[in-house]
């Protein structure tokens, strides 16, 4: 047997413990993506072998938050792919504020760039005092980061271009307060939204909402997965509600293909069809 096959071995042992020993099961995401991410972490704990990682995840509680924290590596930052901001901003707040109530729910919601750009953006098209986000994540560090709001006062400038692209229509620091290199989003923004943790994978239906905003997350999950979780937005989603994903990702040869029309191909915005009677 090969070392690269021994190695194989290892990792599936290792994504055993986790979805035995705590419920997190990773055994259905791309196979590629988190080997990389397994080989970094043994790398981290200076582990030779990925086997030494093992009786950590089953006797070590502690380890439990370091594991996930590679497993999950949030890539994110405010207006990110800001033409798909622009696109929500023309094309589906306009919808939603005809309801009396906005409901948001963004998995994967990392440290929280992208629910506060969305708050931001509902605050400038007047939607913000009936709205609310829900911004979950499995990784309970990530969460932390973005229940605090506070970031590098030396992001803000590429936050600003991205902003500014999104059609924004003041000035991005208007919504910070920044002192000693740090800038913290304000209060009237950070409101707002409740941030939970919530497992994609394991967990059931989150709430009933208008809008799910899940971008850059189906990505690593193999079909299988991906139709597991489609059926939770599907689900959760009111009558003729939204769906946003990441622009490398699609409803095509999924379960869900024709239980969603297409608003946008290219911002990759759908929205759920009326059910057949």
């Amino acid at each position: 047997m090969t070392d690269a096959e021994i190695e194989d071995i290892e990792i599936r042992l290792f994504f055993e413990a986790m979805a035995l020993r705590h419920g997190y099961d990773f055994r259905n995401y791309a196979r590629a993506s988190m080997k990389r991410r397994v080989l970094a972490l043994a790398q981290s704990q200076g582990c030779r072998e990925l086997s030494a990682l093992i009786p950590r995840l089953l006797h070590d509680q502690d380890f439990l938050a370091q594991a996930l924290a590679h497993l999950s590596v949030p890539v994110t930052e405010m207006f990110r792919d800001p033409q798909v901001f622009l696109a929500l901003r023309r094309d589906v707040l306009p919808v939603l504020d005809s309801f009396p109530r906005i409901s948001v729910w963004q998995p994967g919601c990392a440290t929280g760039e992208e629910p506060y750009s969305l708050a931001i953006l509902l605050k400038e098209e007047g939607l913000l005092h009936k709205a609310q986000i829900y911004a979950t994540d499995i990784n309970d560090v990530a969460l932390a980061k973005a229940e605090e709001g506070i970031y590098p006062a030396r992001h803000l400038a590429a936050f600003s271009q991205n902003y500014q692209q999104a059609g924004g229509k003041a000035a991005l620091a208007n919504y910070f307060h920044t002192a000693y290199n740090f800038s913290k989003i304000d209060d009237e923004i950070r409101e707002r939204i409740v941030f939970a943790h919530h497992n994609l994978v394991a967990d059931g239906v989150f709430c009933e909402v208008n809008l799910v905003l899940c971008r850059n997350v189906l990505i690593y999950f193999d079909r299988s997965l991906q139709n597991r979780v489609l059926s939770l937005f599907h689900d959760c989603l009111v009558r003729g509600g939204y769906l946003c994903l990441g622009n490398r990702e699609s409803l095509q040869f999924t379960d869900f293909a024709d239980r969603f029309r297409v608003i946008d191909r290219g911002n990759r915005i759908f929205k759920k069809r009326e059910a057949v009677q």
